[in-house]
């Protein structure tokens, strides 16, 4: 299943043409998703608190979760009491849950602990985000709402939709190619923020398209006895588009002599945490990563994360509260 997941996504970013079989099946997705976007925004509602979305037309990869933590914590700077809500993917998918330090990623999922460590704001957790939105009035000011843009079913005063820099793939829709809906959604944009870095940019229209992407800065030891930063590892990661997780490791001078890379959202199991440390060397994974790993890593073997510094085009956060006034 790993191996026909990586080989899918491949096909989606390679710009090889897929086959008759997954653009007959991207036909029947693209009805069926015009339908349920219908019916969510006959539903829609405006929350008691102002809401920002933070979302893509992409299928992962598009750098949401480190973008909602820069967003969070330049909010939090500014006064502002910013909570956020996610879905919890990768957790149980229950009631929401306002996430605290003993939350458990199994329950609540993984990039949403991650954004509970990393922005010291508020986090709601729950596929009922209506609820966890009801939830938001009693925690802070402002919502952030993560993954937001198909969830319609709650009204924002700002609409970010984040594109990858490298473009949308092959331009089909899923399952045929990477996009969640076609590009004309894009008009129900307020802002699109391109994420990460290439070599040549190509607009995707005329109007106004604002940069965002993370530079490496440095590896941080979790676990395991003390180790100087070592200069050859193993990476070993779960999240969406691993490439861009292997290329950040090239350019901090990483040597790594092997990789063993899984769907987003992956759950560990012994076995694979086994086979990435029988190498003897150290094991670098993704702050994403890091929340499933950290109380189950073997004591004796150490264990890295390649933190990662946000950088954003000037302008950008003012753009965005300019639709919070």
């Amino acid at each position: 299943m790993c191996r026909l997941h990586q080989k899918i996504e491949q096909m989606w970013w390679s710009g090889d043409q897929p086959s008759i079989l997954l653009r007959a099946a991207s036909h029947f997705y693209k009805v069926i998703n015009r339908q349920n976007l219908n019916r969510r925004k006959k539903k829609s509602i405006s929350p008691s608190l102002p809401m920002i979305s933070i979302g893509n037309i992409t299928a992962g990869g598009s750098g949401k979760t480190p973008f909602v933590i820069w967003l969070a914590t330049l909010l939090k700077n500014g006064g502002f009491q910013p909570v956020i809500l996610c879905r919890g993917d990768g957790g149980d998918g229950g009631k929401p849950e306002l996430l605290t330090d003993s939350s458990a990623p199994q329950k609540v999922g993984d990039e949403a602990l991650l954004l509970h460590q990393k922005s010291g704001c508020p986090v709601i957790s729950g596929q009922d985000r209506v609820h966890a939105a009801q939830m938001a009035r009693e925690c802070g000011d402002i919502i952030i709402l993560d993954d937001g843009f198909q969830y319609l079913q709650l009204q924002r005063v700002c609409d970010i939709v984040l594109i990858p820099a490298e473009g949308l793939g092959n331009g089909h829709l899923i399952p045929a190619g990477p996009l969640r809906e076609p590009i004309e959604s894009l008009t129900r944009a307020n802002l699109i923020v391109r994420t990460g870095q290439a070599d040549e940019i190509k607009p995707l229209g005329s109007g106004k398209e604002w940069r965002w992407w993370c530079n490496e800065s440095q590896l941080e030891q979790i676990a395991g006895p003390h180790h100087e930063t070592p200069e050859k590892a193993v990476a070993l990661t779960a999240i969406a588009r691993p490439g861009r997780f292997l290329q950040s490791l090239e350019k901090s001078g990483i040597d790594i002599i092997e990789s063993y890379t899984f769907p987003d959202h992956h759950w560990f199991s012994t076995d694979e945490i086994q086979q990435a440390v029988r190498h003897n060397e150290a094991v670098i994974v993704t702050s994403k990563d890091a929340v499933k790993l950290r109380n189950i890593w073997p004591a004796e073997r150490p264990l890295w994360v390649l933190t990662q510094k946000p950088m954003a085009e000037s302008g950008l956060f003012e753009a965005i509260k300019n639709f919070i006034r």
